[in-house]
């Protein structure tokens, strides 16, 4: 923390405060590492769904359902939390649903295909809901000329939680395997691992953390869901007012829908395409965590020195390389390439996106403009995965081409990203709504 010195945070902020916000990323990102891209992606294809073609199309469903049940509801629970000062509130419920649903991901067996699909939806619903809440709290602590800083070291803190996760579980899967026992006992136990790291961490962040939004209801203004989805309302009506924030939201659906593949397919790729088996798998993993908690902090110093709009749009030239190379790759070694300067441009691309919002939105709308934001990274989530999947499907199970496709999504977000005037998007953002 010694790098945060006073003038980097906002008047009353203390860096255990930002301390706190940063054990967040760290704790829920052992959900995305171990369940969505390490361990449970490739074992749900391979163990629960036992190898069928449409595997991989199963998974992506189940993730693609939980996206949807984000992008419908999100935005009005963000607009609820703005109206009732309850970021805090809820991102402390949907933390609790998470853990419990990871960890009842342990008594998933091999074919109980339908039970592994409904507790993806649930589990990562509630991930998606706190992720979301905690990027909202980010300009309430740091400085506008420092977001990318603080949005970098979240970033690139939350990537050392999920090489933790994934440290202690695959040491785990090393030693069972040595003892010979199979993936439908030694993955279990992973879940419970990444759902106890979870809630241990994440109480850090309910500890130090403080809600300092007060609520903005007017007076004789209700505060439930039709004061939400009213409220929420008015923002769509001013949308050419916050035009800018509209094209970052284009933005994100674009290239987050790159990313998504590589979040939730990588694992599948490395063993069905290029040849892994799970303890390779699992180190690529923690290689390319390496790498992005690398490429988040580097990230955060350089976009507050070049421009946020500037670092973003050097890390989709570098996913689209990523893809490429992926595409192309016919041994382990060629693929670590690709998953090196993935690894890279996920922290870097996330990070960057994330301070982007938080520059853009209102000061009295900030959960509101970060549901949007989540709106448009699940509808990217949905997008990217499941485009894949369907292209899998129709080619007889060429991944070669969906990777191929995947650079597309990337090359569309930085045609979106051109628009962009961020003094012009901070100026609307600091009218009075």
């Amino acid at each position: 923390m010694a790098q945060f010195s006073s003038d980097v945070l906002n008047p009353g902020v203390r860096r255990r405060e930002v301390f706190g916000w940063a054990m967040y990323d760290f704790a829920n990102s052992g959900y995305t590492t171990v369940v969505i891209t390490a361990v449970f992606a490739a074992y749900f294809v391979g163990g629960v769904a036992q190898g069928a073609d449409w595997g991989p199309l199963a998974w992506t469903v189940a993730l693609s359902i939980s996206y949807a049940i984000v992008m419908l509801t999100m935005p009005s629970l963000g607009a609820w939390a703005d109206l009732r000062g309850a970021k805090k509130r809820l991102l402390m419920l949907f933390t609790a649903g998470c853990v419990l649903s990871t960890a009842a991901l342990a008594w998933v067996q091999p074919g109980g295909v339908a039970l592994a699909m409904l507790l993806i939806v649930v589990s990562n619903t509630f991930y998606s809901y706190g992720e979301s809440l905690t990027a909202a709290f980010l300009p309430e602590l740091a400085r506008t000329e420092a977001l990318g800083k603080v949005s970098g070291w979240g970033w690139g803190f939350g990537y050392i939680g999920g090489m933790l996760t994934l440290g202690v579980c695959l040491a785990y899967v090393m030693s069972a395997s040595a003892r010979g026992e199979a993936a439908a006992r030694f993955v279990p136990v992973t879940l419970l691992i990444t759902a106890a790291i979870y809630g241990l961490a994440a109480c850090v962040t309910f500890a130090l953390l403080r809600e300092r939004a007060t609520g903005v209801l007017a007076p004789g203004e209700g505060g439930g869901v039709l004061a939400a989805l009213q409220r929420l309302g008015t923002t769509f009506r001013a949308a050419r007012r916050y035009r800018d924030f509209i094209w970052l939201l284009a933005c994100t659906v674009a290239y987050q829908g790159g990313v998504a593949v590589a979040i939730t397919l990588a694992a599948i790729y490395a063993e069905q395409v290029i040849g892994f088996v799970q303890q390779e798998t699992m180190t690529l993993i923690f290689v390319l965590n390496l790498a992005a908690a690398a490429g988040a902090f580097a990230c955060g110093h350089l976009q507050d020195r070049i421009g946020h709009k500037l670092t973003l749009g050097l890390t989709l030239i570098g996913w689209i390389a990523t893809c490429v190379i992926a595409a192309l790759a016919t041994t382990k070694g060629q693929f670590w390439w690709a998953a090196s300067i993935a690894g890279l441009c996920m922290g870097s691309s996330q990070s960057a996106g994330r301070a982007m919002v938080g520059l853009l939105a209102p000061a009295p709308r900030l959960a509101e403009f970060f549901g949007l934001w989540s709106f448009a990274t699940r509808l990217a989530s949905i997008v990217g995965p499941l485009g894949y999947g369907l292209i899998t499907w129709a080619t007889g199970g060429n991944q070669r081409v969906a990777i191929a496709a995947t650079a597309m999504l990337f090359v569309l977000g930085l045609l979106a990203l051109v628009p962009i005037d961020l003094r012009r998007g901070r100026d609307a953002a600091a009218q009075p709504t």
